[in-house]
């Protein structure tokens, strides 16, 4: 557990925003979720947007930790079937646990971004280990515009995930088999 109180306050707003939605994350709802006494939330987050910010800042920090890491674990795949366990086994970190958690956060935020663009400056992509192994692979493949690709592969990874997350259910070795195809051709 974090000892840096902000930490634990952001990391309870996490779990709030993923278990009630944007509505339920209250200052209150947070103290709650820490067994801190009412009033301490907002005495580090005054506004409901403070909160909201250091909530994403939060959420953004650990997610390029776990992709700097993935990436670092990970060798450039030499194969569609590789790559494509990879991503099998980062989707399944999206869709249970921890991260499932997360990933409900991550949505419920980027939805709130259309509404806050300084939230959508947070959330925008960044730069990772995780990231690189992808671009890395297709450019072996001889892939000519690899970064596009990859960004391009990566967002129709996440939308895999969000759609599982709604709709419930897997993503089918198929499913990612042929978007690892589709970025080669």
């Amino acid at each position: 557990m974090p000892t840096d109180r902000r930490t634990l306050l952001a990391d309870a707003a996490i779990d709030v925003l993923a278990e009630t939605g944007i509505r339920g994350l209250t200052h209150r709802a947070v103290d709650r979720a820490t067994n801190l006494p009412p009033g301490t939330t907002s005495a580090y987050y005054r506004t409901r947007q403070a909160l909201l910010t250091a909530l994403v800042r939060r959420l953004v920090a650990l997610d390029q930790a776990e992709l700097q890491s993935i990436g670092e674990r990970t060798s450039v795949p030499q194969s569609i079937d590789e790559l494509a366990g990879a991503i099998a086994a980062f989707i399944e970190l999206r869709l249970r646990g921890e991260g499932r958690r997360r990933s409900l956060a991550r949505y419920a935020c980027a939805i709130e971004s259309v509404h806050h663009p300084e939230l959508r400056e947070i959330l925008v992509p960044r730069e990772n280990a995780g990231r690189q192994v992808v671009r890395d692979f297709l450019a072996v493949q001889g892939v000519s515009d690899a970064e596009q690709r990859t960004v391009t592969l990566l967002a129709c990874v996440d939308g895999l995930v969000f759609d599982r997350l709604v709709g419930g259910g897997t993503v089918s070795d198929r499913e990612i088999r042929g978007l690892v195809a589709a970025a080669l051709r």
